[in-house]
């Protein structure tokens, strides 16, 4: 399963970026999507989740009413809507995934990261 994200890029402050979440492959079944996002000398952190199912959505407090996770009806594009950008969420961004993938004998669990995309917020 392969990731490719894509929207970032520099937006001043108060601005909005979008980012997309592309996955793809063959014989997998996504279970949760989400967004992580890591600042130059910090610690990877969670920003957001969705389930593929019924899109129950889970947002880390720093982030809750500014941003907005979302997925596509065929559930392998995920998108992050994030607006009022402010300089701390300046950080490389990472898709994951984790589900399910079969080699025509068995399912078993898989969890695979993209390669991430830079946000830069200017103040």
């Amino acid at each position: 399963v392969q990731l490719v994200e894509s929207g970032g890029g520099l937006v001043q402050a108060g601005g909005s970026l979008r980012l997309s979440c592309v996955a793809s492959g063959s014989a997998f079944s996504i279970d949760t999507m989400g967004w992580y996002r890591q600042a130059p000398g910090k610690q990877r952190e969670l920003v957001a989740t969705i389930t593929r199912g019924t899109g129950s959505t889970n947002y880390a407090d720093f982030v809750k009413g500014r941003f907005t996770i979302s997925r596509d009806n065929a559930g392998n594009t995920m998108y992050l809507k994030m607006d009022s950008l402010a300089p701390e969420d300046t950080a490389v961004y990472f898709c994951s995934v984790q589900g399910r993938k079969s080699n025509g004998l068995r399912w078993t669990p898989f969890e695979t990261w993209g390669q991430g995309t830079q946000v830069t917020v200017s103040s």
